[in-house]
């Protein structure tokens, strides 16, 4: 009888080439740290602010980021871990972290308006639903102050079961987002059945836009279908002063990105010498 303990290079012959091996590796240790990190509840919201286009940019509203702490007490962004943990409990439990932070700084600050990322399969789960039920119940103002943001490629996953989950909350008030629209993912059939108030343009076509003819003539397109759904256009990734010009003069509602502000775990609203990210 052989070795019950395999080494690496026999699970990379078994298990395919050695490159999907690393990948599944990594992936499978993101999820453990991630775990872990939602078992002791080292999580917090990273807020950074949507401006609208224009003189002055006044802030329109803050999108809350989830974030997880590492073992050694580093701050993880949700796009280093979110693929690896998207189809999985601890996905859910992450959105479920992330819309608990959001609802309480909702009843705290009553002036803020928030939006919170969420994938279209928690709808289905029970825990995120009850904490979603449980706050717009705590305060009645919360409603109106909530925006739930769904990604392109989760709302298509069950676009019925996001329509009608849609409608059923904009009753209370709250507005949904489509994030990273032009990714590449929607069926216009169902763009004209969902009932997104926001839609943000994908990142890939806004960074560098006021020197590339292309992306010009994306953005315009996308921004056109937005308009004609009657869709506020939020620019994703904005990093420079030509670019937001670019943008503002070409409709696009609001902005976002480092150019303004990036995201900070202390929220803006309370302290003026709030630390960001990268410091």
């Amino acid at each position: 009888m052989g070795s019950p303990h395999k080494n690496l290079s026999d699970i990379s012959r078994n298990e395919g080439d050695p490159l999907t091996f690393a990948v599944a590796a990594r992936d499978s240790e993101t999820v453990a740290m991630v775990a872990r990190a939602v078992h002791h509840r080292e999580f917090a919201l990273a807020y950074q602010p949507i401006v609208q286009a224009g003189k002055d940019h006044p802030i329109a509203f803050y999108e809350g980021l989830i974030r997880v702490y590492d073992a050694t007490g580093r701050i993880i962004p949700a796009a280093e871990f979110i693929d690896a943990v998207e189809t999985t409990e601890i996905g859910r439990r992450i959105d479920c972290a992330a819309l608990d932070l959001g609802l309480q700084a909702l009843h705290a600050e009553p002036g803020l308006r928030l939006a919170i990322n969420m994938s279209a399969r928690s709808i289905g789960y029970p825990p995120w639903m009850r904490i979603l039920k449980r706050g717009l119940m705590r305060d009645e103002t919360i409603g109106e102050r909530l925006i739930l943001e769904i990604t392109e490629h989760s709302a298509m996953l069950v676009p019925e079961l996001v329509v009608s989950f849609m409608r059923d909350l904009r009753r209370q008030g709250v507005c949904f987002a489509l994030d990273d629209f032009g990714a590449g993912y929607t069926s216009f059939r169902y763009l004209r059945d969902f009932l997104f108030d926001i839609l943000k343009l994908d990142g890939q076509f806004i960074q560098g836009v006021a020197r590339n003819p292309d992306n010009q003539v994306l953005t315009r397109a996308l921004a056109a279908i937005g308009q004609q759904f009657d869709m506020f256009t939020v620019a994703e990734s904005v990093e420079r002063a030509e670019d937001a010009l670019w943008l503002a003069e070409n409709g696009i509602d609001c902005l976002q990105g480092y150019y303004f502000a990036a995201p900070t775990i202390h929220p803006p609203w309370e302290a003026s010498d709030d630390l960001t990210e990268a410091s």
